[in-house]
């Protein structure tokens, strides 16, 4: 947005974008080894323990060794996006502007792909950085459809993923988030009505309504990124789009009783007529 070579002194291009001074000269600085090994511990604690909040997660690394503040645990989640996994009073980060949508999937039995897809983020660690995952699941399978990543948490690499999902596997008639930021945006929401696809919104603090995701991220760490410390975002793309070939294709599921997750999508699809 600012263009400092252009003639118009940049003091007025902010006034005119309407952002401050210090936006502009701001030089971004790189998070530190030692923010960057507390961060995948704190990805790794989580994971294991999701009820535990800013207090326990500081006494469980002070019982490691660590000299850390529950002010700086709270701070570093907050960067990572994660949240303590219980219900409590505003426990989600969402937009005050935006529309929140009631969770269309309580009691309804969900058995064929494309009936139900689901969305949403997760933190991805370097070995010098992070990056952010977006990934499409379908609900029925828990076949992945589309993912894309991301340095910040933008909207757009959520749309792209869609965008992906929806021209190569047609359109769901749900779709599934948490009601963070990125999915209540009306460009995320606005696609989705374009499409007629009806939008359902997890519960606050209920990660039980979009458990398929929260396994997926489980196995994706376990088993693909706390394995390899990626040195680049290329290293991270080719790293996840090789782990997602066998997620979907390679890897045996005991939910479908030792079948892949591609097969079970496929077999699954409402038969087409055929030309008389």
């Amino acid at each position: 947005m600012i263009d400092r070579t252009h003639p118009l002194p940049v003091v007025r291009q902010c006034e005119l974008l309407g952002v401050a001074r210090s936006t502009a000269y701001y030089q971004p600085t790189p998070v530190s080894a030692a923010v960057l090994t507390l961060m995948r511990r704190i990805d790794e604690l989580h994971l294991q323990y999701p009820f535990a909040g800013t207090r326990m997660l500081r006494d469980l690394l002070r019982q490691e060794g660590h000299a850390i503040g529950r002010r700086q645990v709270a701070t570093l989640m907050r960067r990572m996006g994660i949240t303590a996994i219980y219900r409590m009073p505003r426990t989600s980060q969402r937009h005050p502007a935006h529309r929140i949508y009631p969770y269309l999937l309580r009691q309804l039995t969900i058995t064929r792909p494309n009936h139900v897809w689901a969305a949403d983020i997760t933190y991805i660690p370097m070995q010098r950085g992070f990056v952010y995952l977006c990934a499409i699941l379908d609900w029925a399978s828990r076949r992945v459809l589309a993912w894309r990543l991301s340095n910040t948490l933008p909207t757009d690499f959520c749309v792209e993923a869609v965008r992906e999902a929806l021209t190569r596997y047609g359109r769901p008639e749900i779709f599934n988030t948490d009601q963070g930021c990125q999915f209540t945006s009306q460009e995320f929401t606005g696609l989705l009505h374009d499409q007629e696809i009806q939008i359902s919104m997890d519960g606050t603090g209920r990660w039980r309504d979009n458990v398929f995701v929260e396994r997926l991220w489980r196995s994706l760490k376990y088993e693909e990124v706390y394995l390899h410390a990626y040195e680049t975002v290329s290293g991270a793309q080719q790293g996840l789009a090789r782990y997602f070939h066998f997620y979907n294709h390679i890897r045996p599921h005991r939910a479908h009783d030792g079948r892949t997750l591609d097969r079970v999508y496929w077999e699954n699809q409402p038969a087409r007529p055929t030309a008389g």
